[in-house]
């Protein structure tokens, strides 16, 4: 995969903006300078042939876009990405991807293009099998402990910038077992938010097979497929899971935890990455 130059994002499409405000405080008023998160059309273009928009955190684009290219199958290999490029154009935000030619022949076949909302997971999809796509089954080689959750929680605020800033972003952490999280990207969609630590991840070339993913975010079916499409065995978040991200992290192999709260966390499934795991007497 290679990188071409890309041009400086222009200060309309900081990925935060300025706004004056009247702040009401204990029946106080004031007019106070406000920062927000900002979301912006970014589209996605395979050999300049525009195949989906959507509303995303105008940061880390490359990154976004070569997530967003192996987590929803485009392709199934890093090296099928060839070149990836953000550009600001009059008009949009721009990521120009070159695939290799039999993946790009199999995308338009597809005949998607689609406009998302902000990290819209499934939106778009033509039919069920477009939106339920079973990954392979994730191998079980990581360990991990309770200690190893709760130094990914306790770590992954720190990584954090734009929330501390505006209040309203996502974050999805990179935890190594032993080490906490090395490693996070941020945006007002959790997807995307996953999208661009995936493709970080993987244009550094790390070994996905090391650690898990930590969110700030409920656990949706969309970040269980996706972990799961790039060989990612555990997921944790920080509220609560749905029933289908259950049955669908049971079914492809990764392990699930929810309500990682400090001092406590929920395992829904596959416990048996955890080594320490074991019930308390009655």
């Amino acid at each position: 995969m290679s990188e071409s130059s890309t041009p400086l994002l222009s200060d309309a499409a900081a990925p935060t903006g300025a706004v004056e405000v009247l702040r009401w405080d204990a029946g106080a008023v004031s007019q106070v300078t406000d920062v927000v998160a900002e979301e912006w059309p970014v589209a996605f273009l395979y050999q300049g042939v525009p195949h989906v928009v959507m509303l995303a955190t105008p940061c880390d684009l490359e990154d976004l876009a070569v997530g967003f290219t192996l987590t929803e199958a485009i392709v199934g290999h890093p090296a099928e990405i060839r070149e990836v490029a953000a550009i600001v154009t009059a008009q949009a935000l721009e990521v120009r991807l070159h695939i290799v030619p039999e993946r790009f022949s199999k995308l338009l076949e597809r005949q998607r293009n689609l406009t998302g909302r902000t990290g819209c997971g499934m939106c778009g999809a033509e039919t069920v099998d477009d939106a339920i796509r079973p990954p392979p089954a994730v191998g079980g080689g990581l360990r991990l402990t309770a200690l190893d959750v709760q130094t990914a929680l306790d770590s992954l605020a720190a990584g954090q910038a734009l929330n501390a800033r505006t209040g309203s972003i996502h974050a999805a952490g990179w935890a190594i077992p032993g080490q906490g999280v090395v490693l996070v990207r941020e945006d007002v969609g959790r997807h995307n938010a996953l999208d661009k630590l995936i493709g970080a991840l993987v244009r550094r070339g790390e070994n996905l097979s090391d650690g898990f993913v930590v969110m700030s975010s409920r656990a949706s079916y969309e970040l269980v497929q996706k972990v799961a499409t790039v060989g990612i065995a555990a997921l944790v978040t920080v509220s609560a899971p749905t029933g289908f991200a259950i049955r669908s992290a049971e079914r492809f192999g990764v392990t699930l935890v929810g309500f990682a709260r400090p001092g406590r966390h929920v395992v829904y499934a596959h416990p048996e990455r955890f080594g320490d795991l074991m019930l308390g007497p009655p």
